[in-house]
């Protein structure tokens, strides 16, 4: 299915220990649809993926996170990684930029682990949601709905299990990005 996000500009938040994997998918997918990603990070310049067997690839981090801000930005990009998201939800920073995405109605996709930082800036309650089973009792616990599927789409917020349900995930927020786009009236960017 051609795609095209030309004119849409996508914050990508992770830190260290983001899953590889979560990044790499949807970013790909995204540039090649034609949208703008950047990386958003705590980090200054470049944040590490972690892997089972330790420290992975690091990425050049594009927007310091105290740079970061929702008004920017067309879309948000969760990618998993337990490190990562526990990092991030200890970040007032991080929290602000998803509640600002959220209270905007801008899409936001997150994946596995990525839902916690929903849970964290209490974006969850009344959403259905998926992520990776071990938050069922968390997203619960917040008020919002747990499912097992592949990618669950509520509102403007798109959620999946993890790296098996990339290619699902990737052509759900590409239409969330385009719903947005033909909602708001959006005009092309070209910042």
């Amino acid at each position: 299915m051609d795609i095209d996000l030309t004119s849409v500009k996508v914050a990508i938040l992770i830190d260290d220990g983001f899953q590889k994997d979560e990044l790499i998918g949807p970013r790909e997918f995204l540039k090649q649809s034609g949208a703008t990603t950047l990386i958003v990070s705590p980090e200054k310049e470049q944040v590490r993926s972690r892997e089972t067997s330790g420290w992975s690839d690091s990425f050049a981090v594009d927007v310091p996170l105290p740079h970061a801000d929702e008004a920017g930005f067309d879309a948000l990009l969760l990618p998993g990684g337990k490190t990562s998201i526990d990092r991030l939800k200890e970040s007032d920073q991080a929290i602000w930029l998803v509640r600002s995405f959220a209270k905007g109605q801008k899409p936001i996709g997150a994946i596995s682990h990525g839902p916690r930082l929903l849970v964290a800036a209490k974006c969850v309650s009344g959403h259905l949601l998926t992520s990776h089973s071990s938050l069922r009792e968390e997203i619960e616990g917040a008020g919002g709905n747990w499912t097992d599927q592949k990618v669950v789409i509520d509102g403007n917020i798109v959620t999946s299990r993890g790296a098996e349900d990339i290619v699902a995930f990737n052509q759900t927020l590409a239409k969330l990005c385009l719903l947005h786009r033909e909602r708001t009236g959006a005009s092309i960017r070209t910042d």
